[in-house]
């Protein structure tokens, strides 16, 4: 069978060890639609067989790695037991004292006290800071300033900047909010837009910008850091949770580079919308508190073609236990023998407090004894992880992110741009710009513009560029000697192995299947591009099929006829013969049709943040109307429920979309 090899002339000593080719490019092959004959002088990252003949696709050769304190507040008077029991009812409802008339006997103040520690809900000034960033890790000597390199430092103080004239709060998330403890009623306080602008000070934070680097479309970008993102610091809630809180479009940092340090609304609302749709899909991402409009307007050049206009200004809360990347690492490898310490520095840091249950582990690198590259490239790799944290915690961060990418293709969502910057070590999506949701299913989609012609970072080729930025955060690890060759090979194949698992679980579950069904599903993706048919609203319809025994081709395509609408008459026959086969699937399994219903409608959605959906939003609330952004949010908090009333949040892409700027196509440009 031929194979997908789309990572090219690379060095040999980067090339996917055998057992982790052969496990992969047997699993694979229902998972992408591509057929391209790999030349016999490229070596493969991750290979996969395909079903059904497309045109080839190839990502461009990419360049290899480089060598190289707060006070705190005085607390309130505590209500009595007594009165505390009273006012149980109204901690339940925060809007409940506020529209009384009566509070029965009690004041005001002893209302909101005795909700606030009903609810464990805090002020913005009761928040429980951290700054175990700033006060563990090498920062720069120089706070704010101007863009420049920084060098033997994780990071750079620096508070936000950003220009406000009226800010305004546009939406914010509850679900965030209980999070971090925070009272809903906060949210009503007159100065929260200022300081979620970062227009004025939170108390107790300690604002600070990032730095790291990344390989962006394959090639080493050098320094690139959070040029518009300034963290507050870490919280910590009532669960001894640690959350680190971000403004994105604050300002200028020393790592804008040439930009200037801003985010436009049309960005910000996708970034707040999508951040808190995929976790409630049950995809591992960054969170978003809130959005904020600045009232100032930004120049923007959307697609970088000489066509610059004015645009909304607004910031963004987002909300990440760590937004440490790979990036974060690969910056401190290429700077030279001194800055190869700040990886192990950083590398300790995150297992602190990311990976507790590695710290105490030992250090101890293992390597196998052969006397040829040959014979160990025949060696399946079995690595004692716990004889060495690094190696344990590589295996860990190659894990997450290959279930983080298994979730991704299963709901049909595409980055857009999967830099190493863009790689979160806790396996969370993380920076969400030109992303986008399937809507007619092409395994070549790409949200992103810029991506095209060689869309490197189409759907179909997230698991292999998820493997490829493992194995460059990998390499980092390895310039460091924090782990062996063995030890980098053995997770490798653990990303390779943890990928299909889950992919094939997810898919399994997709169509109510007890176990995976190679050949069923590869058909059923076949026939999916091969009609353009919609992704989603697709797996939701075959949640609707019975199986009966002997039904006519009519009777079998009346689930999905909803999503054939424009399907001819001799794929109609297509569609009807996968049909049977998956009925007869079905009757062997025995489960109950109803059972089976539940089962499939809670794994597949039937709302996603389709770009069309994002695009009307923005369109309002441009014009001031926000009201778009907050039905939109409310239907994404229960994207698998039926949701009677909201069903136009669920139907296709209408003609206008076709060729709407911000729909069909997007950019890095935010």
């Amino acid at each position: 069978m031929p194979l997908l090899c789309f990572v090219q002339q690379q060095r040999m000593d980067m090339a996917l060890p055998l057992s982790a080719r052969r496990l992969l490019s047997s699993s694979l092959r229902a998972f992408s639609l591509l057929q391209p004959a790999a030349p016999t002088s490229s070596r493969c990252f991750l290979s996969s067989t395909l079903p059904t003949p497309f045109a080839s696709l190839r990502i461009a050769s990419s360049a290899p790695l480089p060598l190289p304190s707060p006070s705190s507040p005085t607390p309130p008077s505590i209500p009595s037991m007594d009165e505390t029991k009273s006012l149980s009812s109204l901690a339940t409802d925060p809007q409940q004292h506020v529209n009384a008339s009566s509070n029965n006997g009690f004041t005001s103040s002893q209302v909101e006290v005795g909700r606030r520690q009903l609810t464990k809900r805090i002020k913005l000034e009761e928040i429980n800071w951290d700054h175990s960033f700033v006060r563990e890790l090498p920062g720069d000597s120089m706070e704010g300033g101007p863009v420049r390199e920084v060098l033997h430092s994780c990071y750079t103080k620096v508070l936000p900047s950003v220009k406000v004239t009226n800010p305004n709060l546009i939406s914010w998330s509850g679900h965030v909010a209980e999070l971090l403890d925070l009272d809903p009623l906060e949210f009503e306080r007159p100065d929260f837009p200022l300081l979620f602008s970062g227009a004025a000070p939170l108390k107790g934070s300690l604002p600070y910008a990032q730095c790291y680097g990344g390989h962006q479309f394959g090639f080493w970008s050098g320094q690139l850091g959070d040029g518009r993102a300034v963290t507050l610091g870490e919280l910590l809630n009532s669960k001894g949770e640690r959350w680190e809180a971000q403004l994105k479009g604050s300002g200028k940092t020393p790592y804008s580079r040439f930009a200037d340090g801003l985010a436009v609304l049309r960005s910000s609302i996708r970034e707040f919308l999508c951040s808190e749709a995929m976790h409630h899909l049950g995809i591992p991402t960054t969170r978003a508190l809130c959005l904020v409009s600045t009232g100032e307007g930004v120049m923007r050049d959307m697609f970088y073609d000489g066509n610059p206009k004015e645009e909304p200004g607004a910031v963004v809360c987002r909300v990440a236990q760590s937004f440490l990347r790979f990036g974060s690492y690969q910056i401190h490898s290429v700077r030279g023998k001194e800055d190869l310490k700040i990886v192990r520095i950083l590398a300790d840091y995150a297992i602190k407090y990311h990976f507790p249950h590695l710290q105490n582990l030992p250090i101890e690198q293992q390597m196998y004894k052969s006397t040829s590259n040959s014979e160990q490239e025949n060696i399946d790799v079995q690595v004692d992880v716990t004889k060495n944290k690094y190696s344990a915690w590589f295996k860990e961060v190659a894990e997450q992110t290959a279930v983080l990418i298994a979730k991704w293709q299963g709901v049909g969502f595409t980055h857009g741009v999967m830099n190493t910057d863009n790689m979160s070590i806790l396996g969370l999506t993380i920076d969400y710009g030109p992303f986008g949701f399937l809507d007619a299913f092409d395994p070549k989609f790409t949200p992103n513009r810029t991506d095209l012609p060689g869309r490197r970072y189409c759907f179909a080729n997230q698991p292999d560029i998820g493997l490829w930025n493992v194995m460059h955060f990998g390499t980092t690890l390895k310039q460091a000697d924090l782990i062996s060759e063995d030890e980098f090979q053995h997770g490798i194949n653990r990303y390779g192995e943890r990928f299909l698992a889950d992919y094939q679980q997810h898919m399994s579950r997709k169509l109510g299947l007890k176990e995976y069904r190679r050949e069923l599903i590869s058909k059923l993706l076949s026939n999916m591009a091969s009609d353009k048919v919609d992704y989603t609203n697709c797996f939701r319809a075959l949640g609707n099929v019975k199986a009966l025994p002997d039904a006519s081709d009519e009777d079998l395509l009346e689930p999905v006829e909803g999503v054939l609408l424009e399907t001819s008459k001799q794929r109609k026959l297509a569609w009807a013969d996968w049909m049977r086969q998956y009925t007869q699937q079905l009757s062997v399994e025995s489960v109950p049709s109803e059972e089976r219903k539940a089962l499939m409608d809670s794994v597949n959605p039937k709302y996603v943040l389709r770009n069309y959906l994002c695009q009307g939003a923005i369109e309002a609330a441009e014009q001031g109307e926000y009201g778009g952004v907050k039905e939109l949010l409310k239907v994404m908090e229960r994207p698998f429920d039926e949701q009677p009333g909201m069903e136009k949040y669920a139907r296709l892409p209408p003609a206008w979309a076709a060729c709407q700027p911000g729909v069909c196509t997007l950019s890095c440009s935010s």
